[in-house]
């Protein structure tokens, strides 16, 4: 089968975009050929080995160029859209989102990528189209011909509710659907709040991350440290609490920040490091700088390779969102034997609780730094292992990508099918 890929986001910065990543990975491996049409605002982006790539380039950066019509996008830079790729919150290469595009943006996006479409629906023949998020770019693919699914991984549903002159894409997207994927319980009733006439359209399907990507290994410590400017005698007999996403409100770094100060204060022999970028960088670092904060370390955007060995020597991942769909870098971690502290909300409580670390409420960052506390001292030497390895086995049992790959497979054939 032929599966053609849109997303709104490049296939690293986002989960969106490492979720079209893993699955197109997934999908070849059963067989199948895949192509991607995504948006790029570099020539230097990664290539995916056996994966069709169709980048829609944009101008990175804050430039901005005269938006008037421009008939000569193709595969070149020098032919990138006037404007860098919008977002629904931010994205480590953007900070433009949906909202800041004028009338000649929104139609020179459309058109750049309603002609990537056109472009492979006459030269790859895909059987199926599979497009990310219930937005702008499958409603481009609708009324073509070719069965379209949909995956709705939240921040579209958070865009419904703030750009409502931008509805009309979605209902155009869900409308022309065969099935929307819901990541977690908590999306699928947000689906069905907005779009309630098409309930029976949703197929609850877990999200799942890649194994070949993120399992447990011996990490040279100091070697990762030194990389990102980290002294030995900072971390050297310290308990490591992580954190990997976007910086930006809804993550609610903010809320680990002032967790951090009181268990700083409590357990002085912790370390804190935060992995990621995004529109709240200053504001974090001014934040951690005003609770005079010791140990905590921001290390920016890394690769995921790198992500791997700061999960294999965390003591505890966090993931204190205000809201999250599902949380793909909780799973990452726990696959890595990190124990997971997460909000009580969203897709989260769908597969954190106690037995791989715990859950808290939003906006608690006093409860946030007693369970991390807690967690920090459940166990020790071998148990403290043999229970790393458990929540390992755990990721590895319920939520490896080459596992629920068969799902989507199925969905596919039945889409197929009609």
């Amino acid at each position: 089968m032929k599966v053609l890929m849109i997303n709104h986001f490049p296939l690293a910065g986002s989960g969106s975009g490492t979720y079209t990543r893993n699955l197109a990975v997934h999908l070849s491996h059963l067989g199948h050929e895949v192509c991607i049409i995504l948006p790029e605002n570099t020539n230097d982006y990664a290539r995916v080995d056996g994966i069709r790539l169709h980048p829609v380039f944009f101008t990175p950066g804050d430039i901005v160029k005269d938006t008037e019509e421009n008939d000569t996008m193709g595969d070149s830079m020098d032919n990138a859209l006037p404007f860098n790729f919008p977002c629904f919150t931010t994205h480590p290469r953007s900070i433009n989102n949906f909202a800041n595009l004028n009338e000649a943006q929104l139609k020179m996006y459309c058109d750049a990528f309603e002609r990537a479409i056109d472009e492979e629906i006459a030269d790859f023949k895909p059987d199926i189209i599979h497009g990310q998020h219930v937005w702008i770019l499958p409603s481009l693919a609708a009324g073509k011909g070719i069965p379209l699914v949909l995956t709705a991984h939240g921040t579209d549903l958070m865009g419904f509710d703030k750009w409502p002159e931008m509805k009309h894409f979605a209902k155009k997207a869900m409308d022309n659907c065969f099935a929307v994927i819901s990541i977690s319980k908590d999306n699928c009733a947000l689906i069905e709040e907005r779009f309630p006439e098409d309930k029976d359209k949703i197929v609850m399907m877990r999200n799942g991350y890649d194994p070949s990507i993120f399992y447990p290994e011996e990490t040279d410590i100091d070697k990762l440290m030194e990389a990102h400017g980290v002294r030995k005698d900072e971390y050297e007999g310290r308990k490591i609490v992580s954190f990997a996403g976007k910086l930006t409100g809804f993550k609610g770094v903010d809320v680990l920040l002032d967790a951090a100060k009181i268990y700083e204060e409590k357990e002085p022999k912790t370390i804190t490091l935060i992995v990621g970028n995004g529109e709240e960088w200053d504001n974090l670092h001014e934040q951690a700088k005003r609770l005079d904060l010791k140990t905590v370390h921001f290390f920016g955007n890394v690769e995921q390779q790198v992500l791997r060995s700061v999960y294999n020597i965390a003591d505890v991942n966090l993931v204190p969102s205000r809201r999250e769909p599902f949380g793909l870098v909780a799973i990452e971690a726990m696959a890595c034997g990190a124990p997971v502290i997460a909000t009580n909300q969203g897709g989260l409580p769908d597969f954190v609780n106690e037995e791989v670390g715990g859950l808290v409420e939003v906006e608690d960052a006093k409860g946030l730094a007693d369970k991390i506390l807690e967690v920090l001292t459940r166990k020790e030497g071998k148990e403290r292992e043999d229970w790393c390895r458990d929540i390992a086995s755990y990721a590895r049992n319920h939520y490896a990508q080459d596992t629920i790959i068969k799902e989507l497979d199925e969905l596919y054939k039945k889409a197929v099918q009609g």
